[in-house]
């Protein structure tokens, strides 16, 4: 007789995933990179004072009106500018254009809140362009001549589009640049002219790339606060500052900031689902590139002046401004306040790129040692607070960290009966932790690039020689990943030199940085006092677009 066998299968075990240092560290940083956006939610949600219903029938519609009339100029302005000069530098050969193809970028490293300043200053009715005009034509007073409102709307969409064009103008040029030239070839043997040429072909090849650069700078500006401050325009990051400040309700300026979120996490879906429905690849890697057609001189002429009104409205006009009352009172240079401010952009700056930057090569370091599939969606989701404005991070910070830090503050006492005071919201720590999850999502895609050039061979060769996962990553990932964090960290310190809205409402009493010393001192009408500051600012902001241009080179 055969034997049968009566073994009795085995029930499927429940295996709970292996939680090591790496993996929680991970996850604790994503945690604290997503709460302050969940304590906006719940603060929105959870009012002390429900003041919605007084909002949503009173300011809140103009609110929102501005802020969209705002999103659509821009939106508008940027796609036009962005998208025309890529087209020309990068499909045409005229006078100036290699000189052009750089100084286009020149723009991103002047504040919208600068430019503003700098163009009230140069068209307003002691400024030059009005005080010419008078002398030229005889008038003697603004009533005997028509002027446009200089802080108006309008103006304000001008000055946003001048500072953030280049988003557009960047993505948009690599679209048109990784285009193959063989299909404009077969469009220009099938009759089409240049404008054709534009319409049919170089667009809808490059229309996810503009959409992308037109939502990145959508998000600047309903992030924006000091240039549409100085405008007296009404917007959402406005009514956020009114109601929290002025109105003394944290609960209606979190309910303010939970629709900003809502623009904001719409403008992502409408982004991420244009990529979606509009995909075209090249044929190969061996097909021939672009080759820029040579303009008649006349055209040529007319294509550099094109270009170069973007950069004198973005880029000269507001460093020739700041850099003319600067120079009419030098003194302002030797301010002790502006010592302090440059000492204190410094200090914060400084930390929040460091533990930025740190916090990033651990998460995706960790993530990577993991290898779940939790990494594709944890590391996108920590980028939402980039796309998150500073004011709506700060209100989602500095409420539960006060309350935090007054607990603490009181168990001190209790058990030491010494009184430490506001350990965290009185001293510059708020302010880093709010840089450090703004621009969490720069570095943790700085830093995620980096990771994937390396070859996976060479981490596992250090580990099978003994390595621990953490001498893996000192000796073989950390020295072929210096350029890109060194690159990763100048470029949060940049970000964290020019925020202004988060440091405007976390900064501890009497602590000014460059960009706030700016603001209130421009807000004053005292530029000469703010010109050095604005420098200070312009300066850092170039030396990451440099980098910038010779990367995208």
């Amino acid at each position: 007789m055969t034997q049968q066998n009566t073994q009795v299968p085995r029930r499927p075990t429940l295996r709970l995933p292996r939680l090591d240092l790496w993996t929680l560290g991970a996850i604790a940083i994503a945690v604290v990179v997503l709460a302050p956006m969940a304590s906006v939610l719940w603060i929105a949600f959870h009012p002390t004072e429900n003041i919605w219903p007084h909002l949503s029938s009173t300011v809140l519609p103009r609110y929102l009106s501005n802020t969209l009339v705002l999103m659509l100029g821009v939106a508008v302005l940027t796609a036009m500018v962005g998208t025309g000069a890529a087209w020309l530098t990068t499909m045409y050969r005229f006078p100036g254009r290699n000189w052009l193809d750089y100084v286009l970028l020149f723009p991103l490293a002047i504040p919208a809140y600068v430019g503003a300043y700098a163009l009230v200053d140069f068209l307003q009715y002691a400024g030059p362009v009005q005080t010419s005009l008078r002398g030229l034509m005889g008038y003697e007073s603004a009533r005997d001549y028509w002027f446009p409102q200089v802080r108006s709307r309008g103006m304000a969409i001008v000055v946003l589009s001048a500072a953030l064009y280049p988003y557009v103008y960047l993505l948009a040029r690599a679209a048109f640049r990784e285009q193959s030239g063989g299909s404009y070839e077969v469009a220009r043997a099938l009759g089409c002219g240049p404008w054709r040429l534009f319409g049919r072909v170089g667009l809808p090849l490059a229309r996810p790339a503009i959409a992308t650069g037109v939502a990145l700078a959508l998000m600047e500006t309903v992030a924006d606060y000091g240039t549409v401050q100085y405008f007296g325009v009404q917007t959402l990051t406005t009514g956020i500052f009114s109601t929290w400040l002025n109105g003394n309700n944290a609960g209606g300026a979190a309910q303010i900031a939970g629709v900003v979120l809502v623009l904001i996490f719409v403008l992502l879906g409408l982004e991420r689902v244009s990529r979606r429905n509009a995909r075209f690849h090249r044929v190969g890697r061996s097909a021939r590139p672009v080759e820029p057609a040579v303009m008649p001189r006349g055209a040529g002429w007319i294509a550099f002046a094109l270009c170069l009104l973007p950069i004198l409205a973005g880029f000269v006009l507001p460093v020739a401004m700041m850099g003319w009352h600067a120079l009419r009172r030098p003194e302002v240079w030797l301010s002790p306040g502006l010592t302090r401010a440059f000492v204190n952009t410094l200090i914060t700056g400084g930390a929040a790129a460091c533990l930025t930057v740190g916090a990033a090569i651990f998460l995706v370091y960790g993530l990577r040692m993991a290898h779940r599939s939790a990494a594709r969606w944890v590391l996108p989701v920590t980028t939402l607070g980039y796309a998150a404005p500073g004011a709506v991070l700060a209100v989602g910070i500095l409420i539960p960290l006060a309350a935090l830090d007054h607990k603490l503050a009181d168990a001190v006492l209790a058990l030491t009966g010494w009184d430490p005071g506001l350990m965290l919201t009185g001293t510059a720590a708020a302010l880093v932790l709010a840089y450090s999850v703004r621009f969490f999502g720069v570095a943790q895609g700085a830093v995620d690039a980096a990771f994937g050039r390396i070859s996976p061979s060479l981490p596992m060769a250090a580990r099978s020689l003994g390595r621990s996962p953490g001498g893996a990553l000192r000796a073989v990932h950390l020295p072929l990943m210096r350029g890109s964090v060194a690159t990763a960290l100048l470029v949060v310190f940049v970000d964290c030199v020019k925020e202004l809205p988060a440091t405007l409402l976390l900064r501890p009493f009497n602590y000014n940085t460059l960009a706030t010393r700016v603001f209130e001192l421009a807000s004053l009408e005292r530029l000469e006092e703010a010109a050095p500051a604005a420098l200070m600012v312009m300066a850092v902001g170039l030396l990451a677009v440099a980098l910038m241009a010779r990367a995208n080179r």
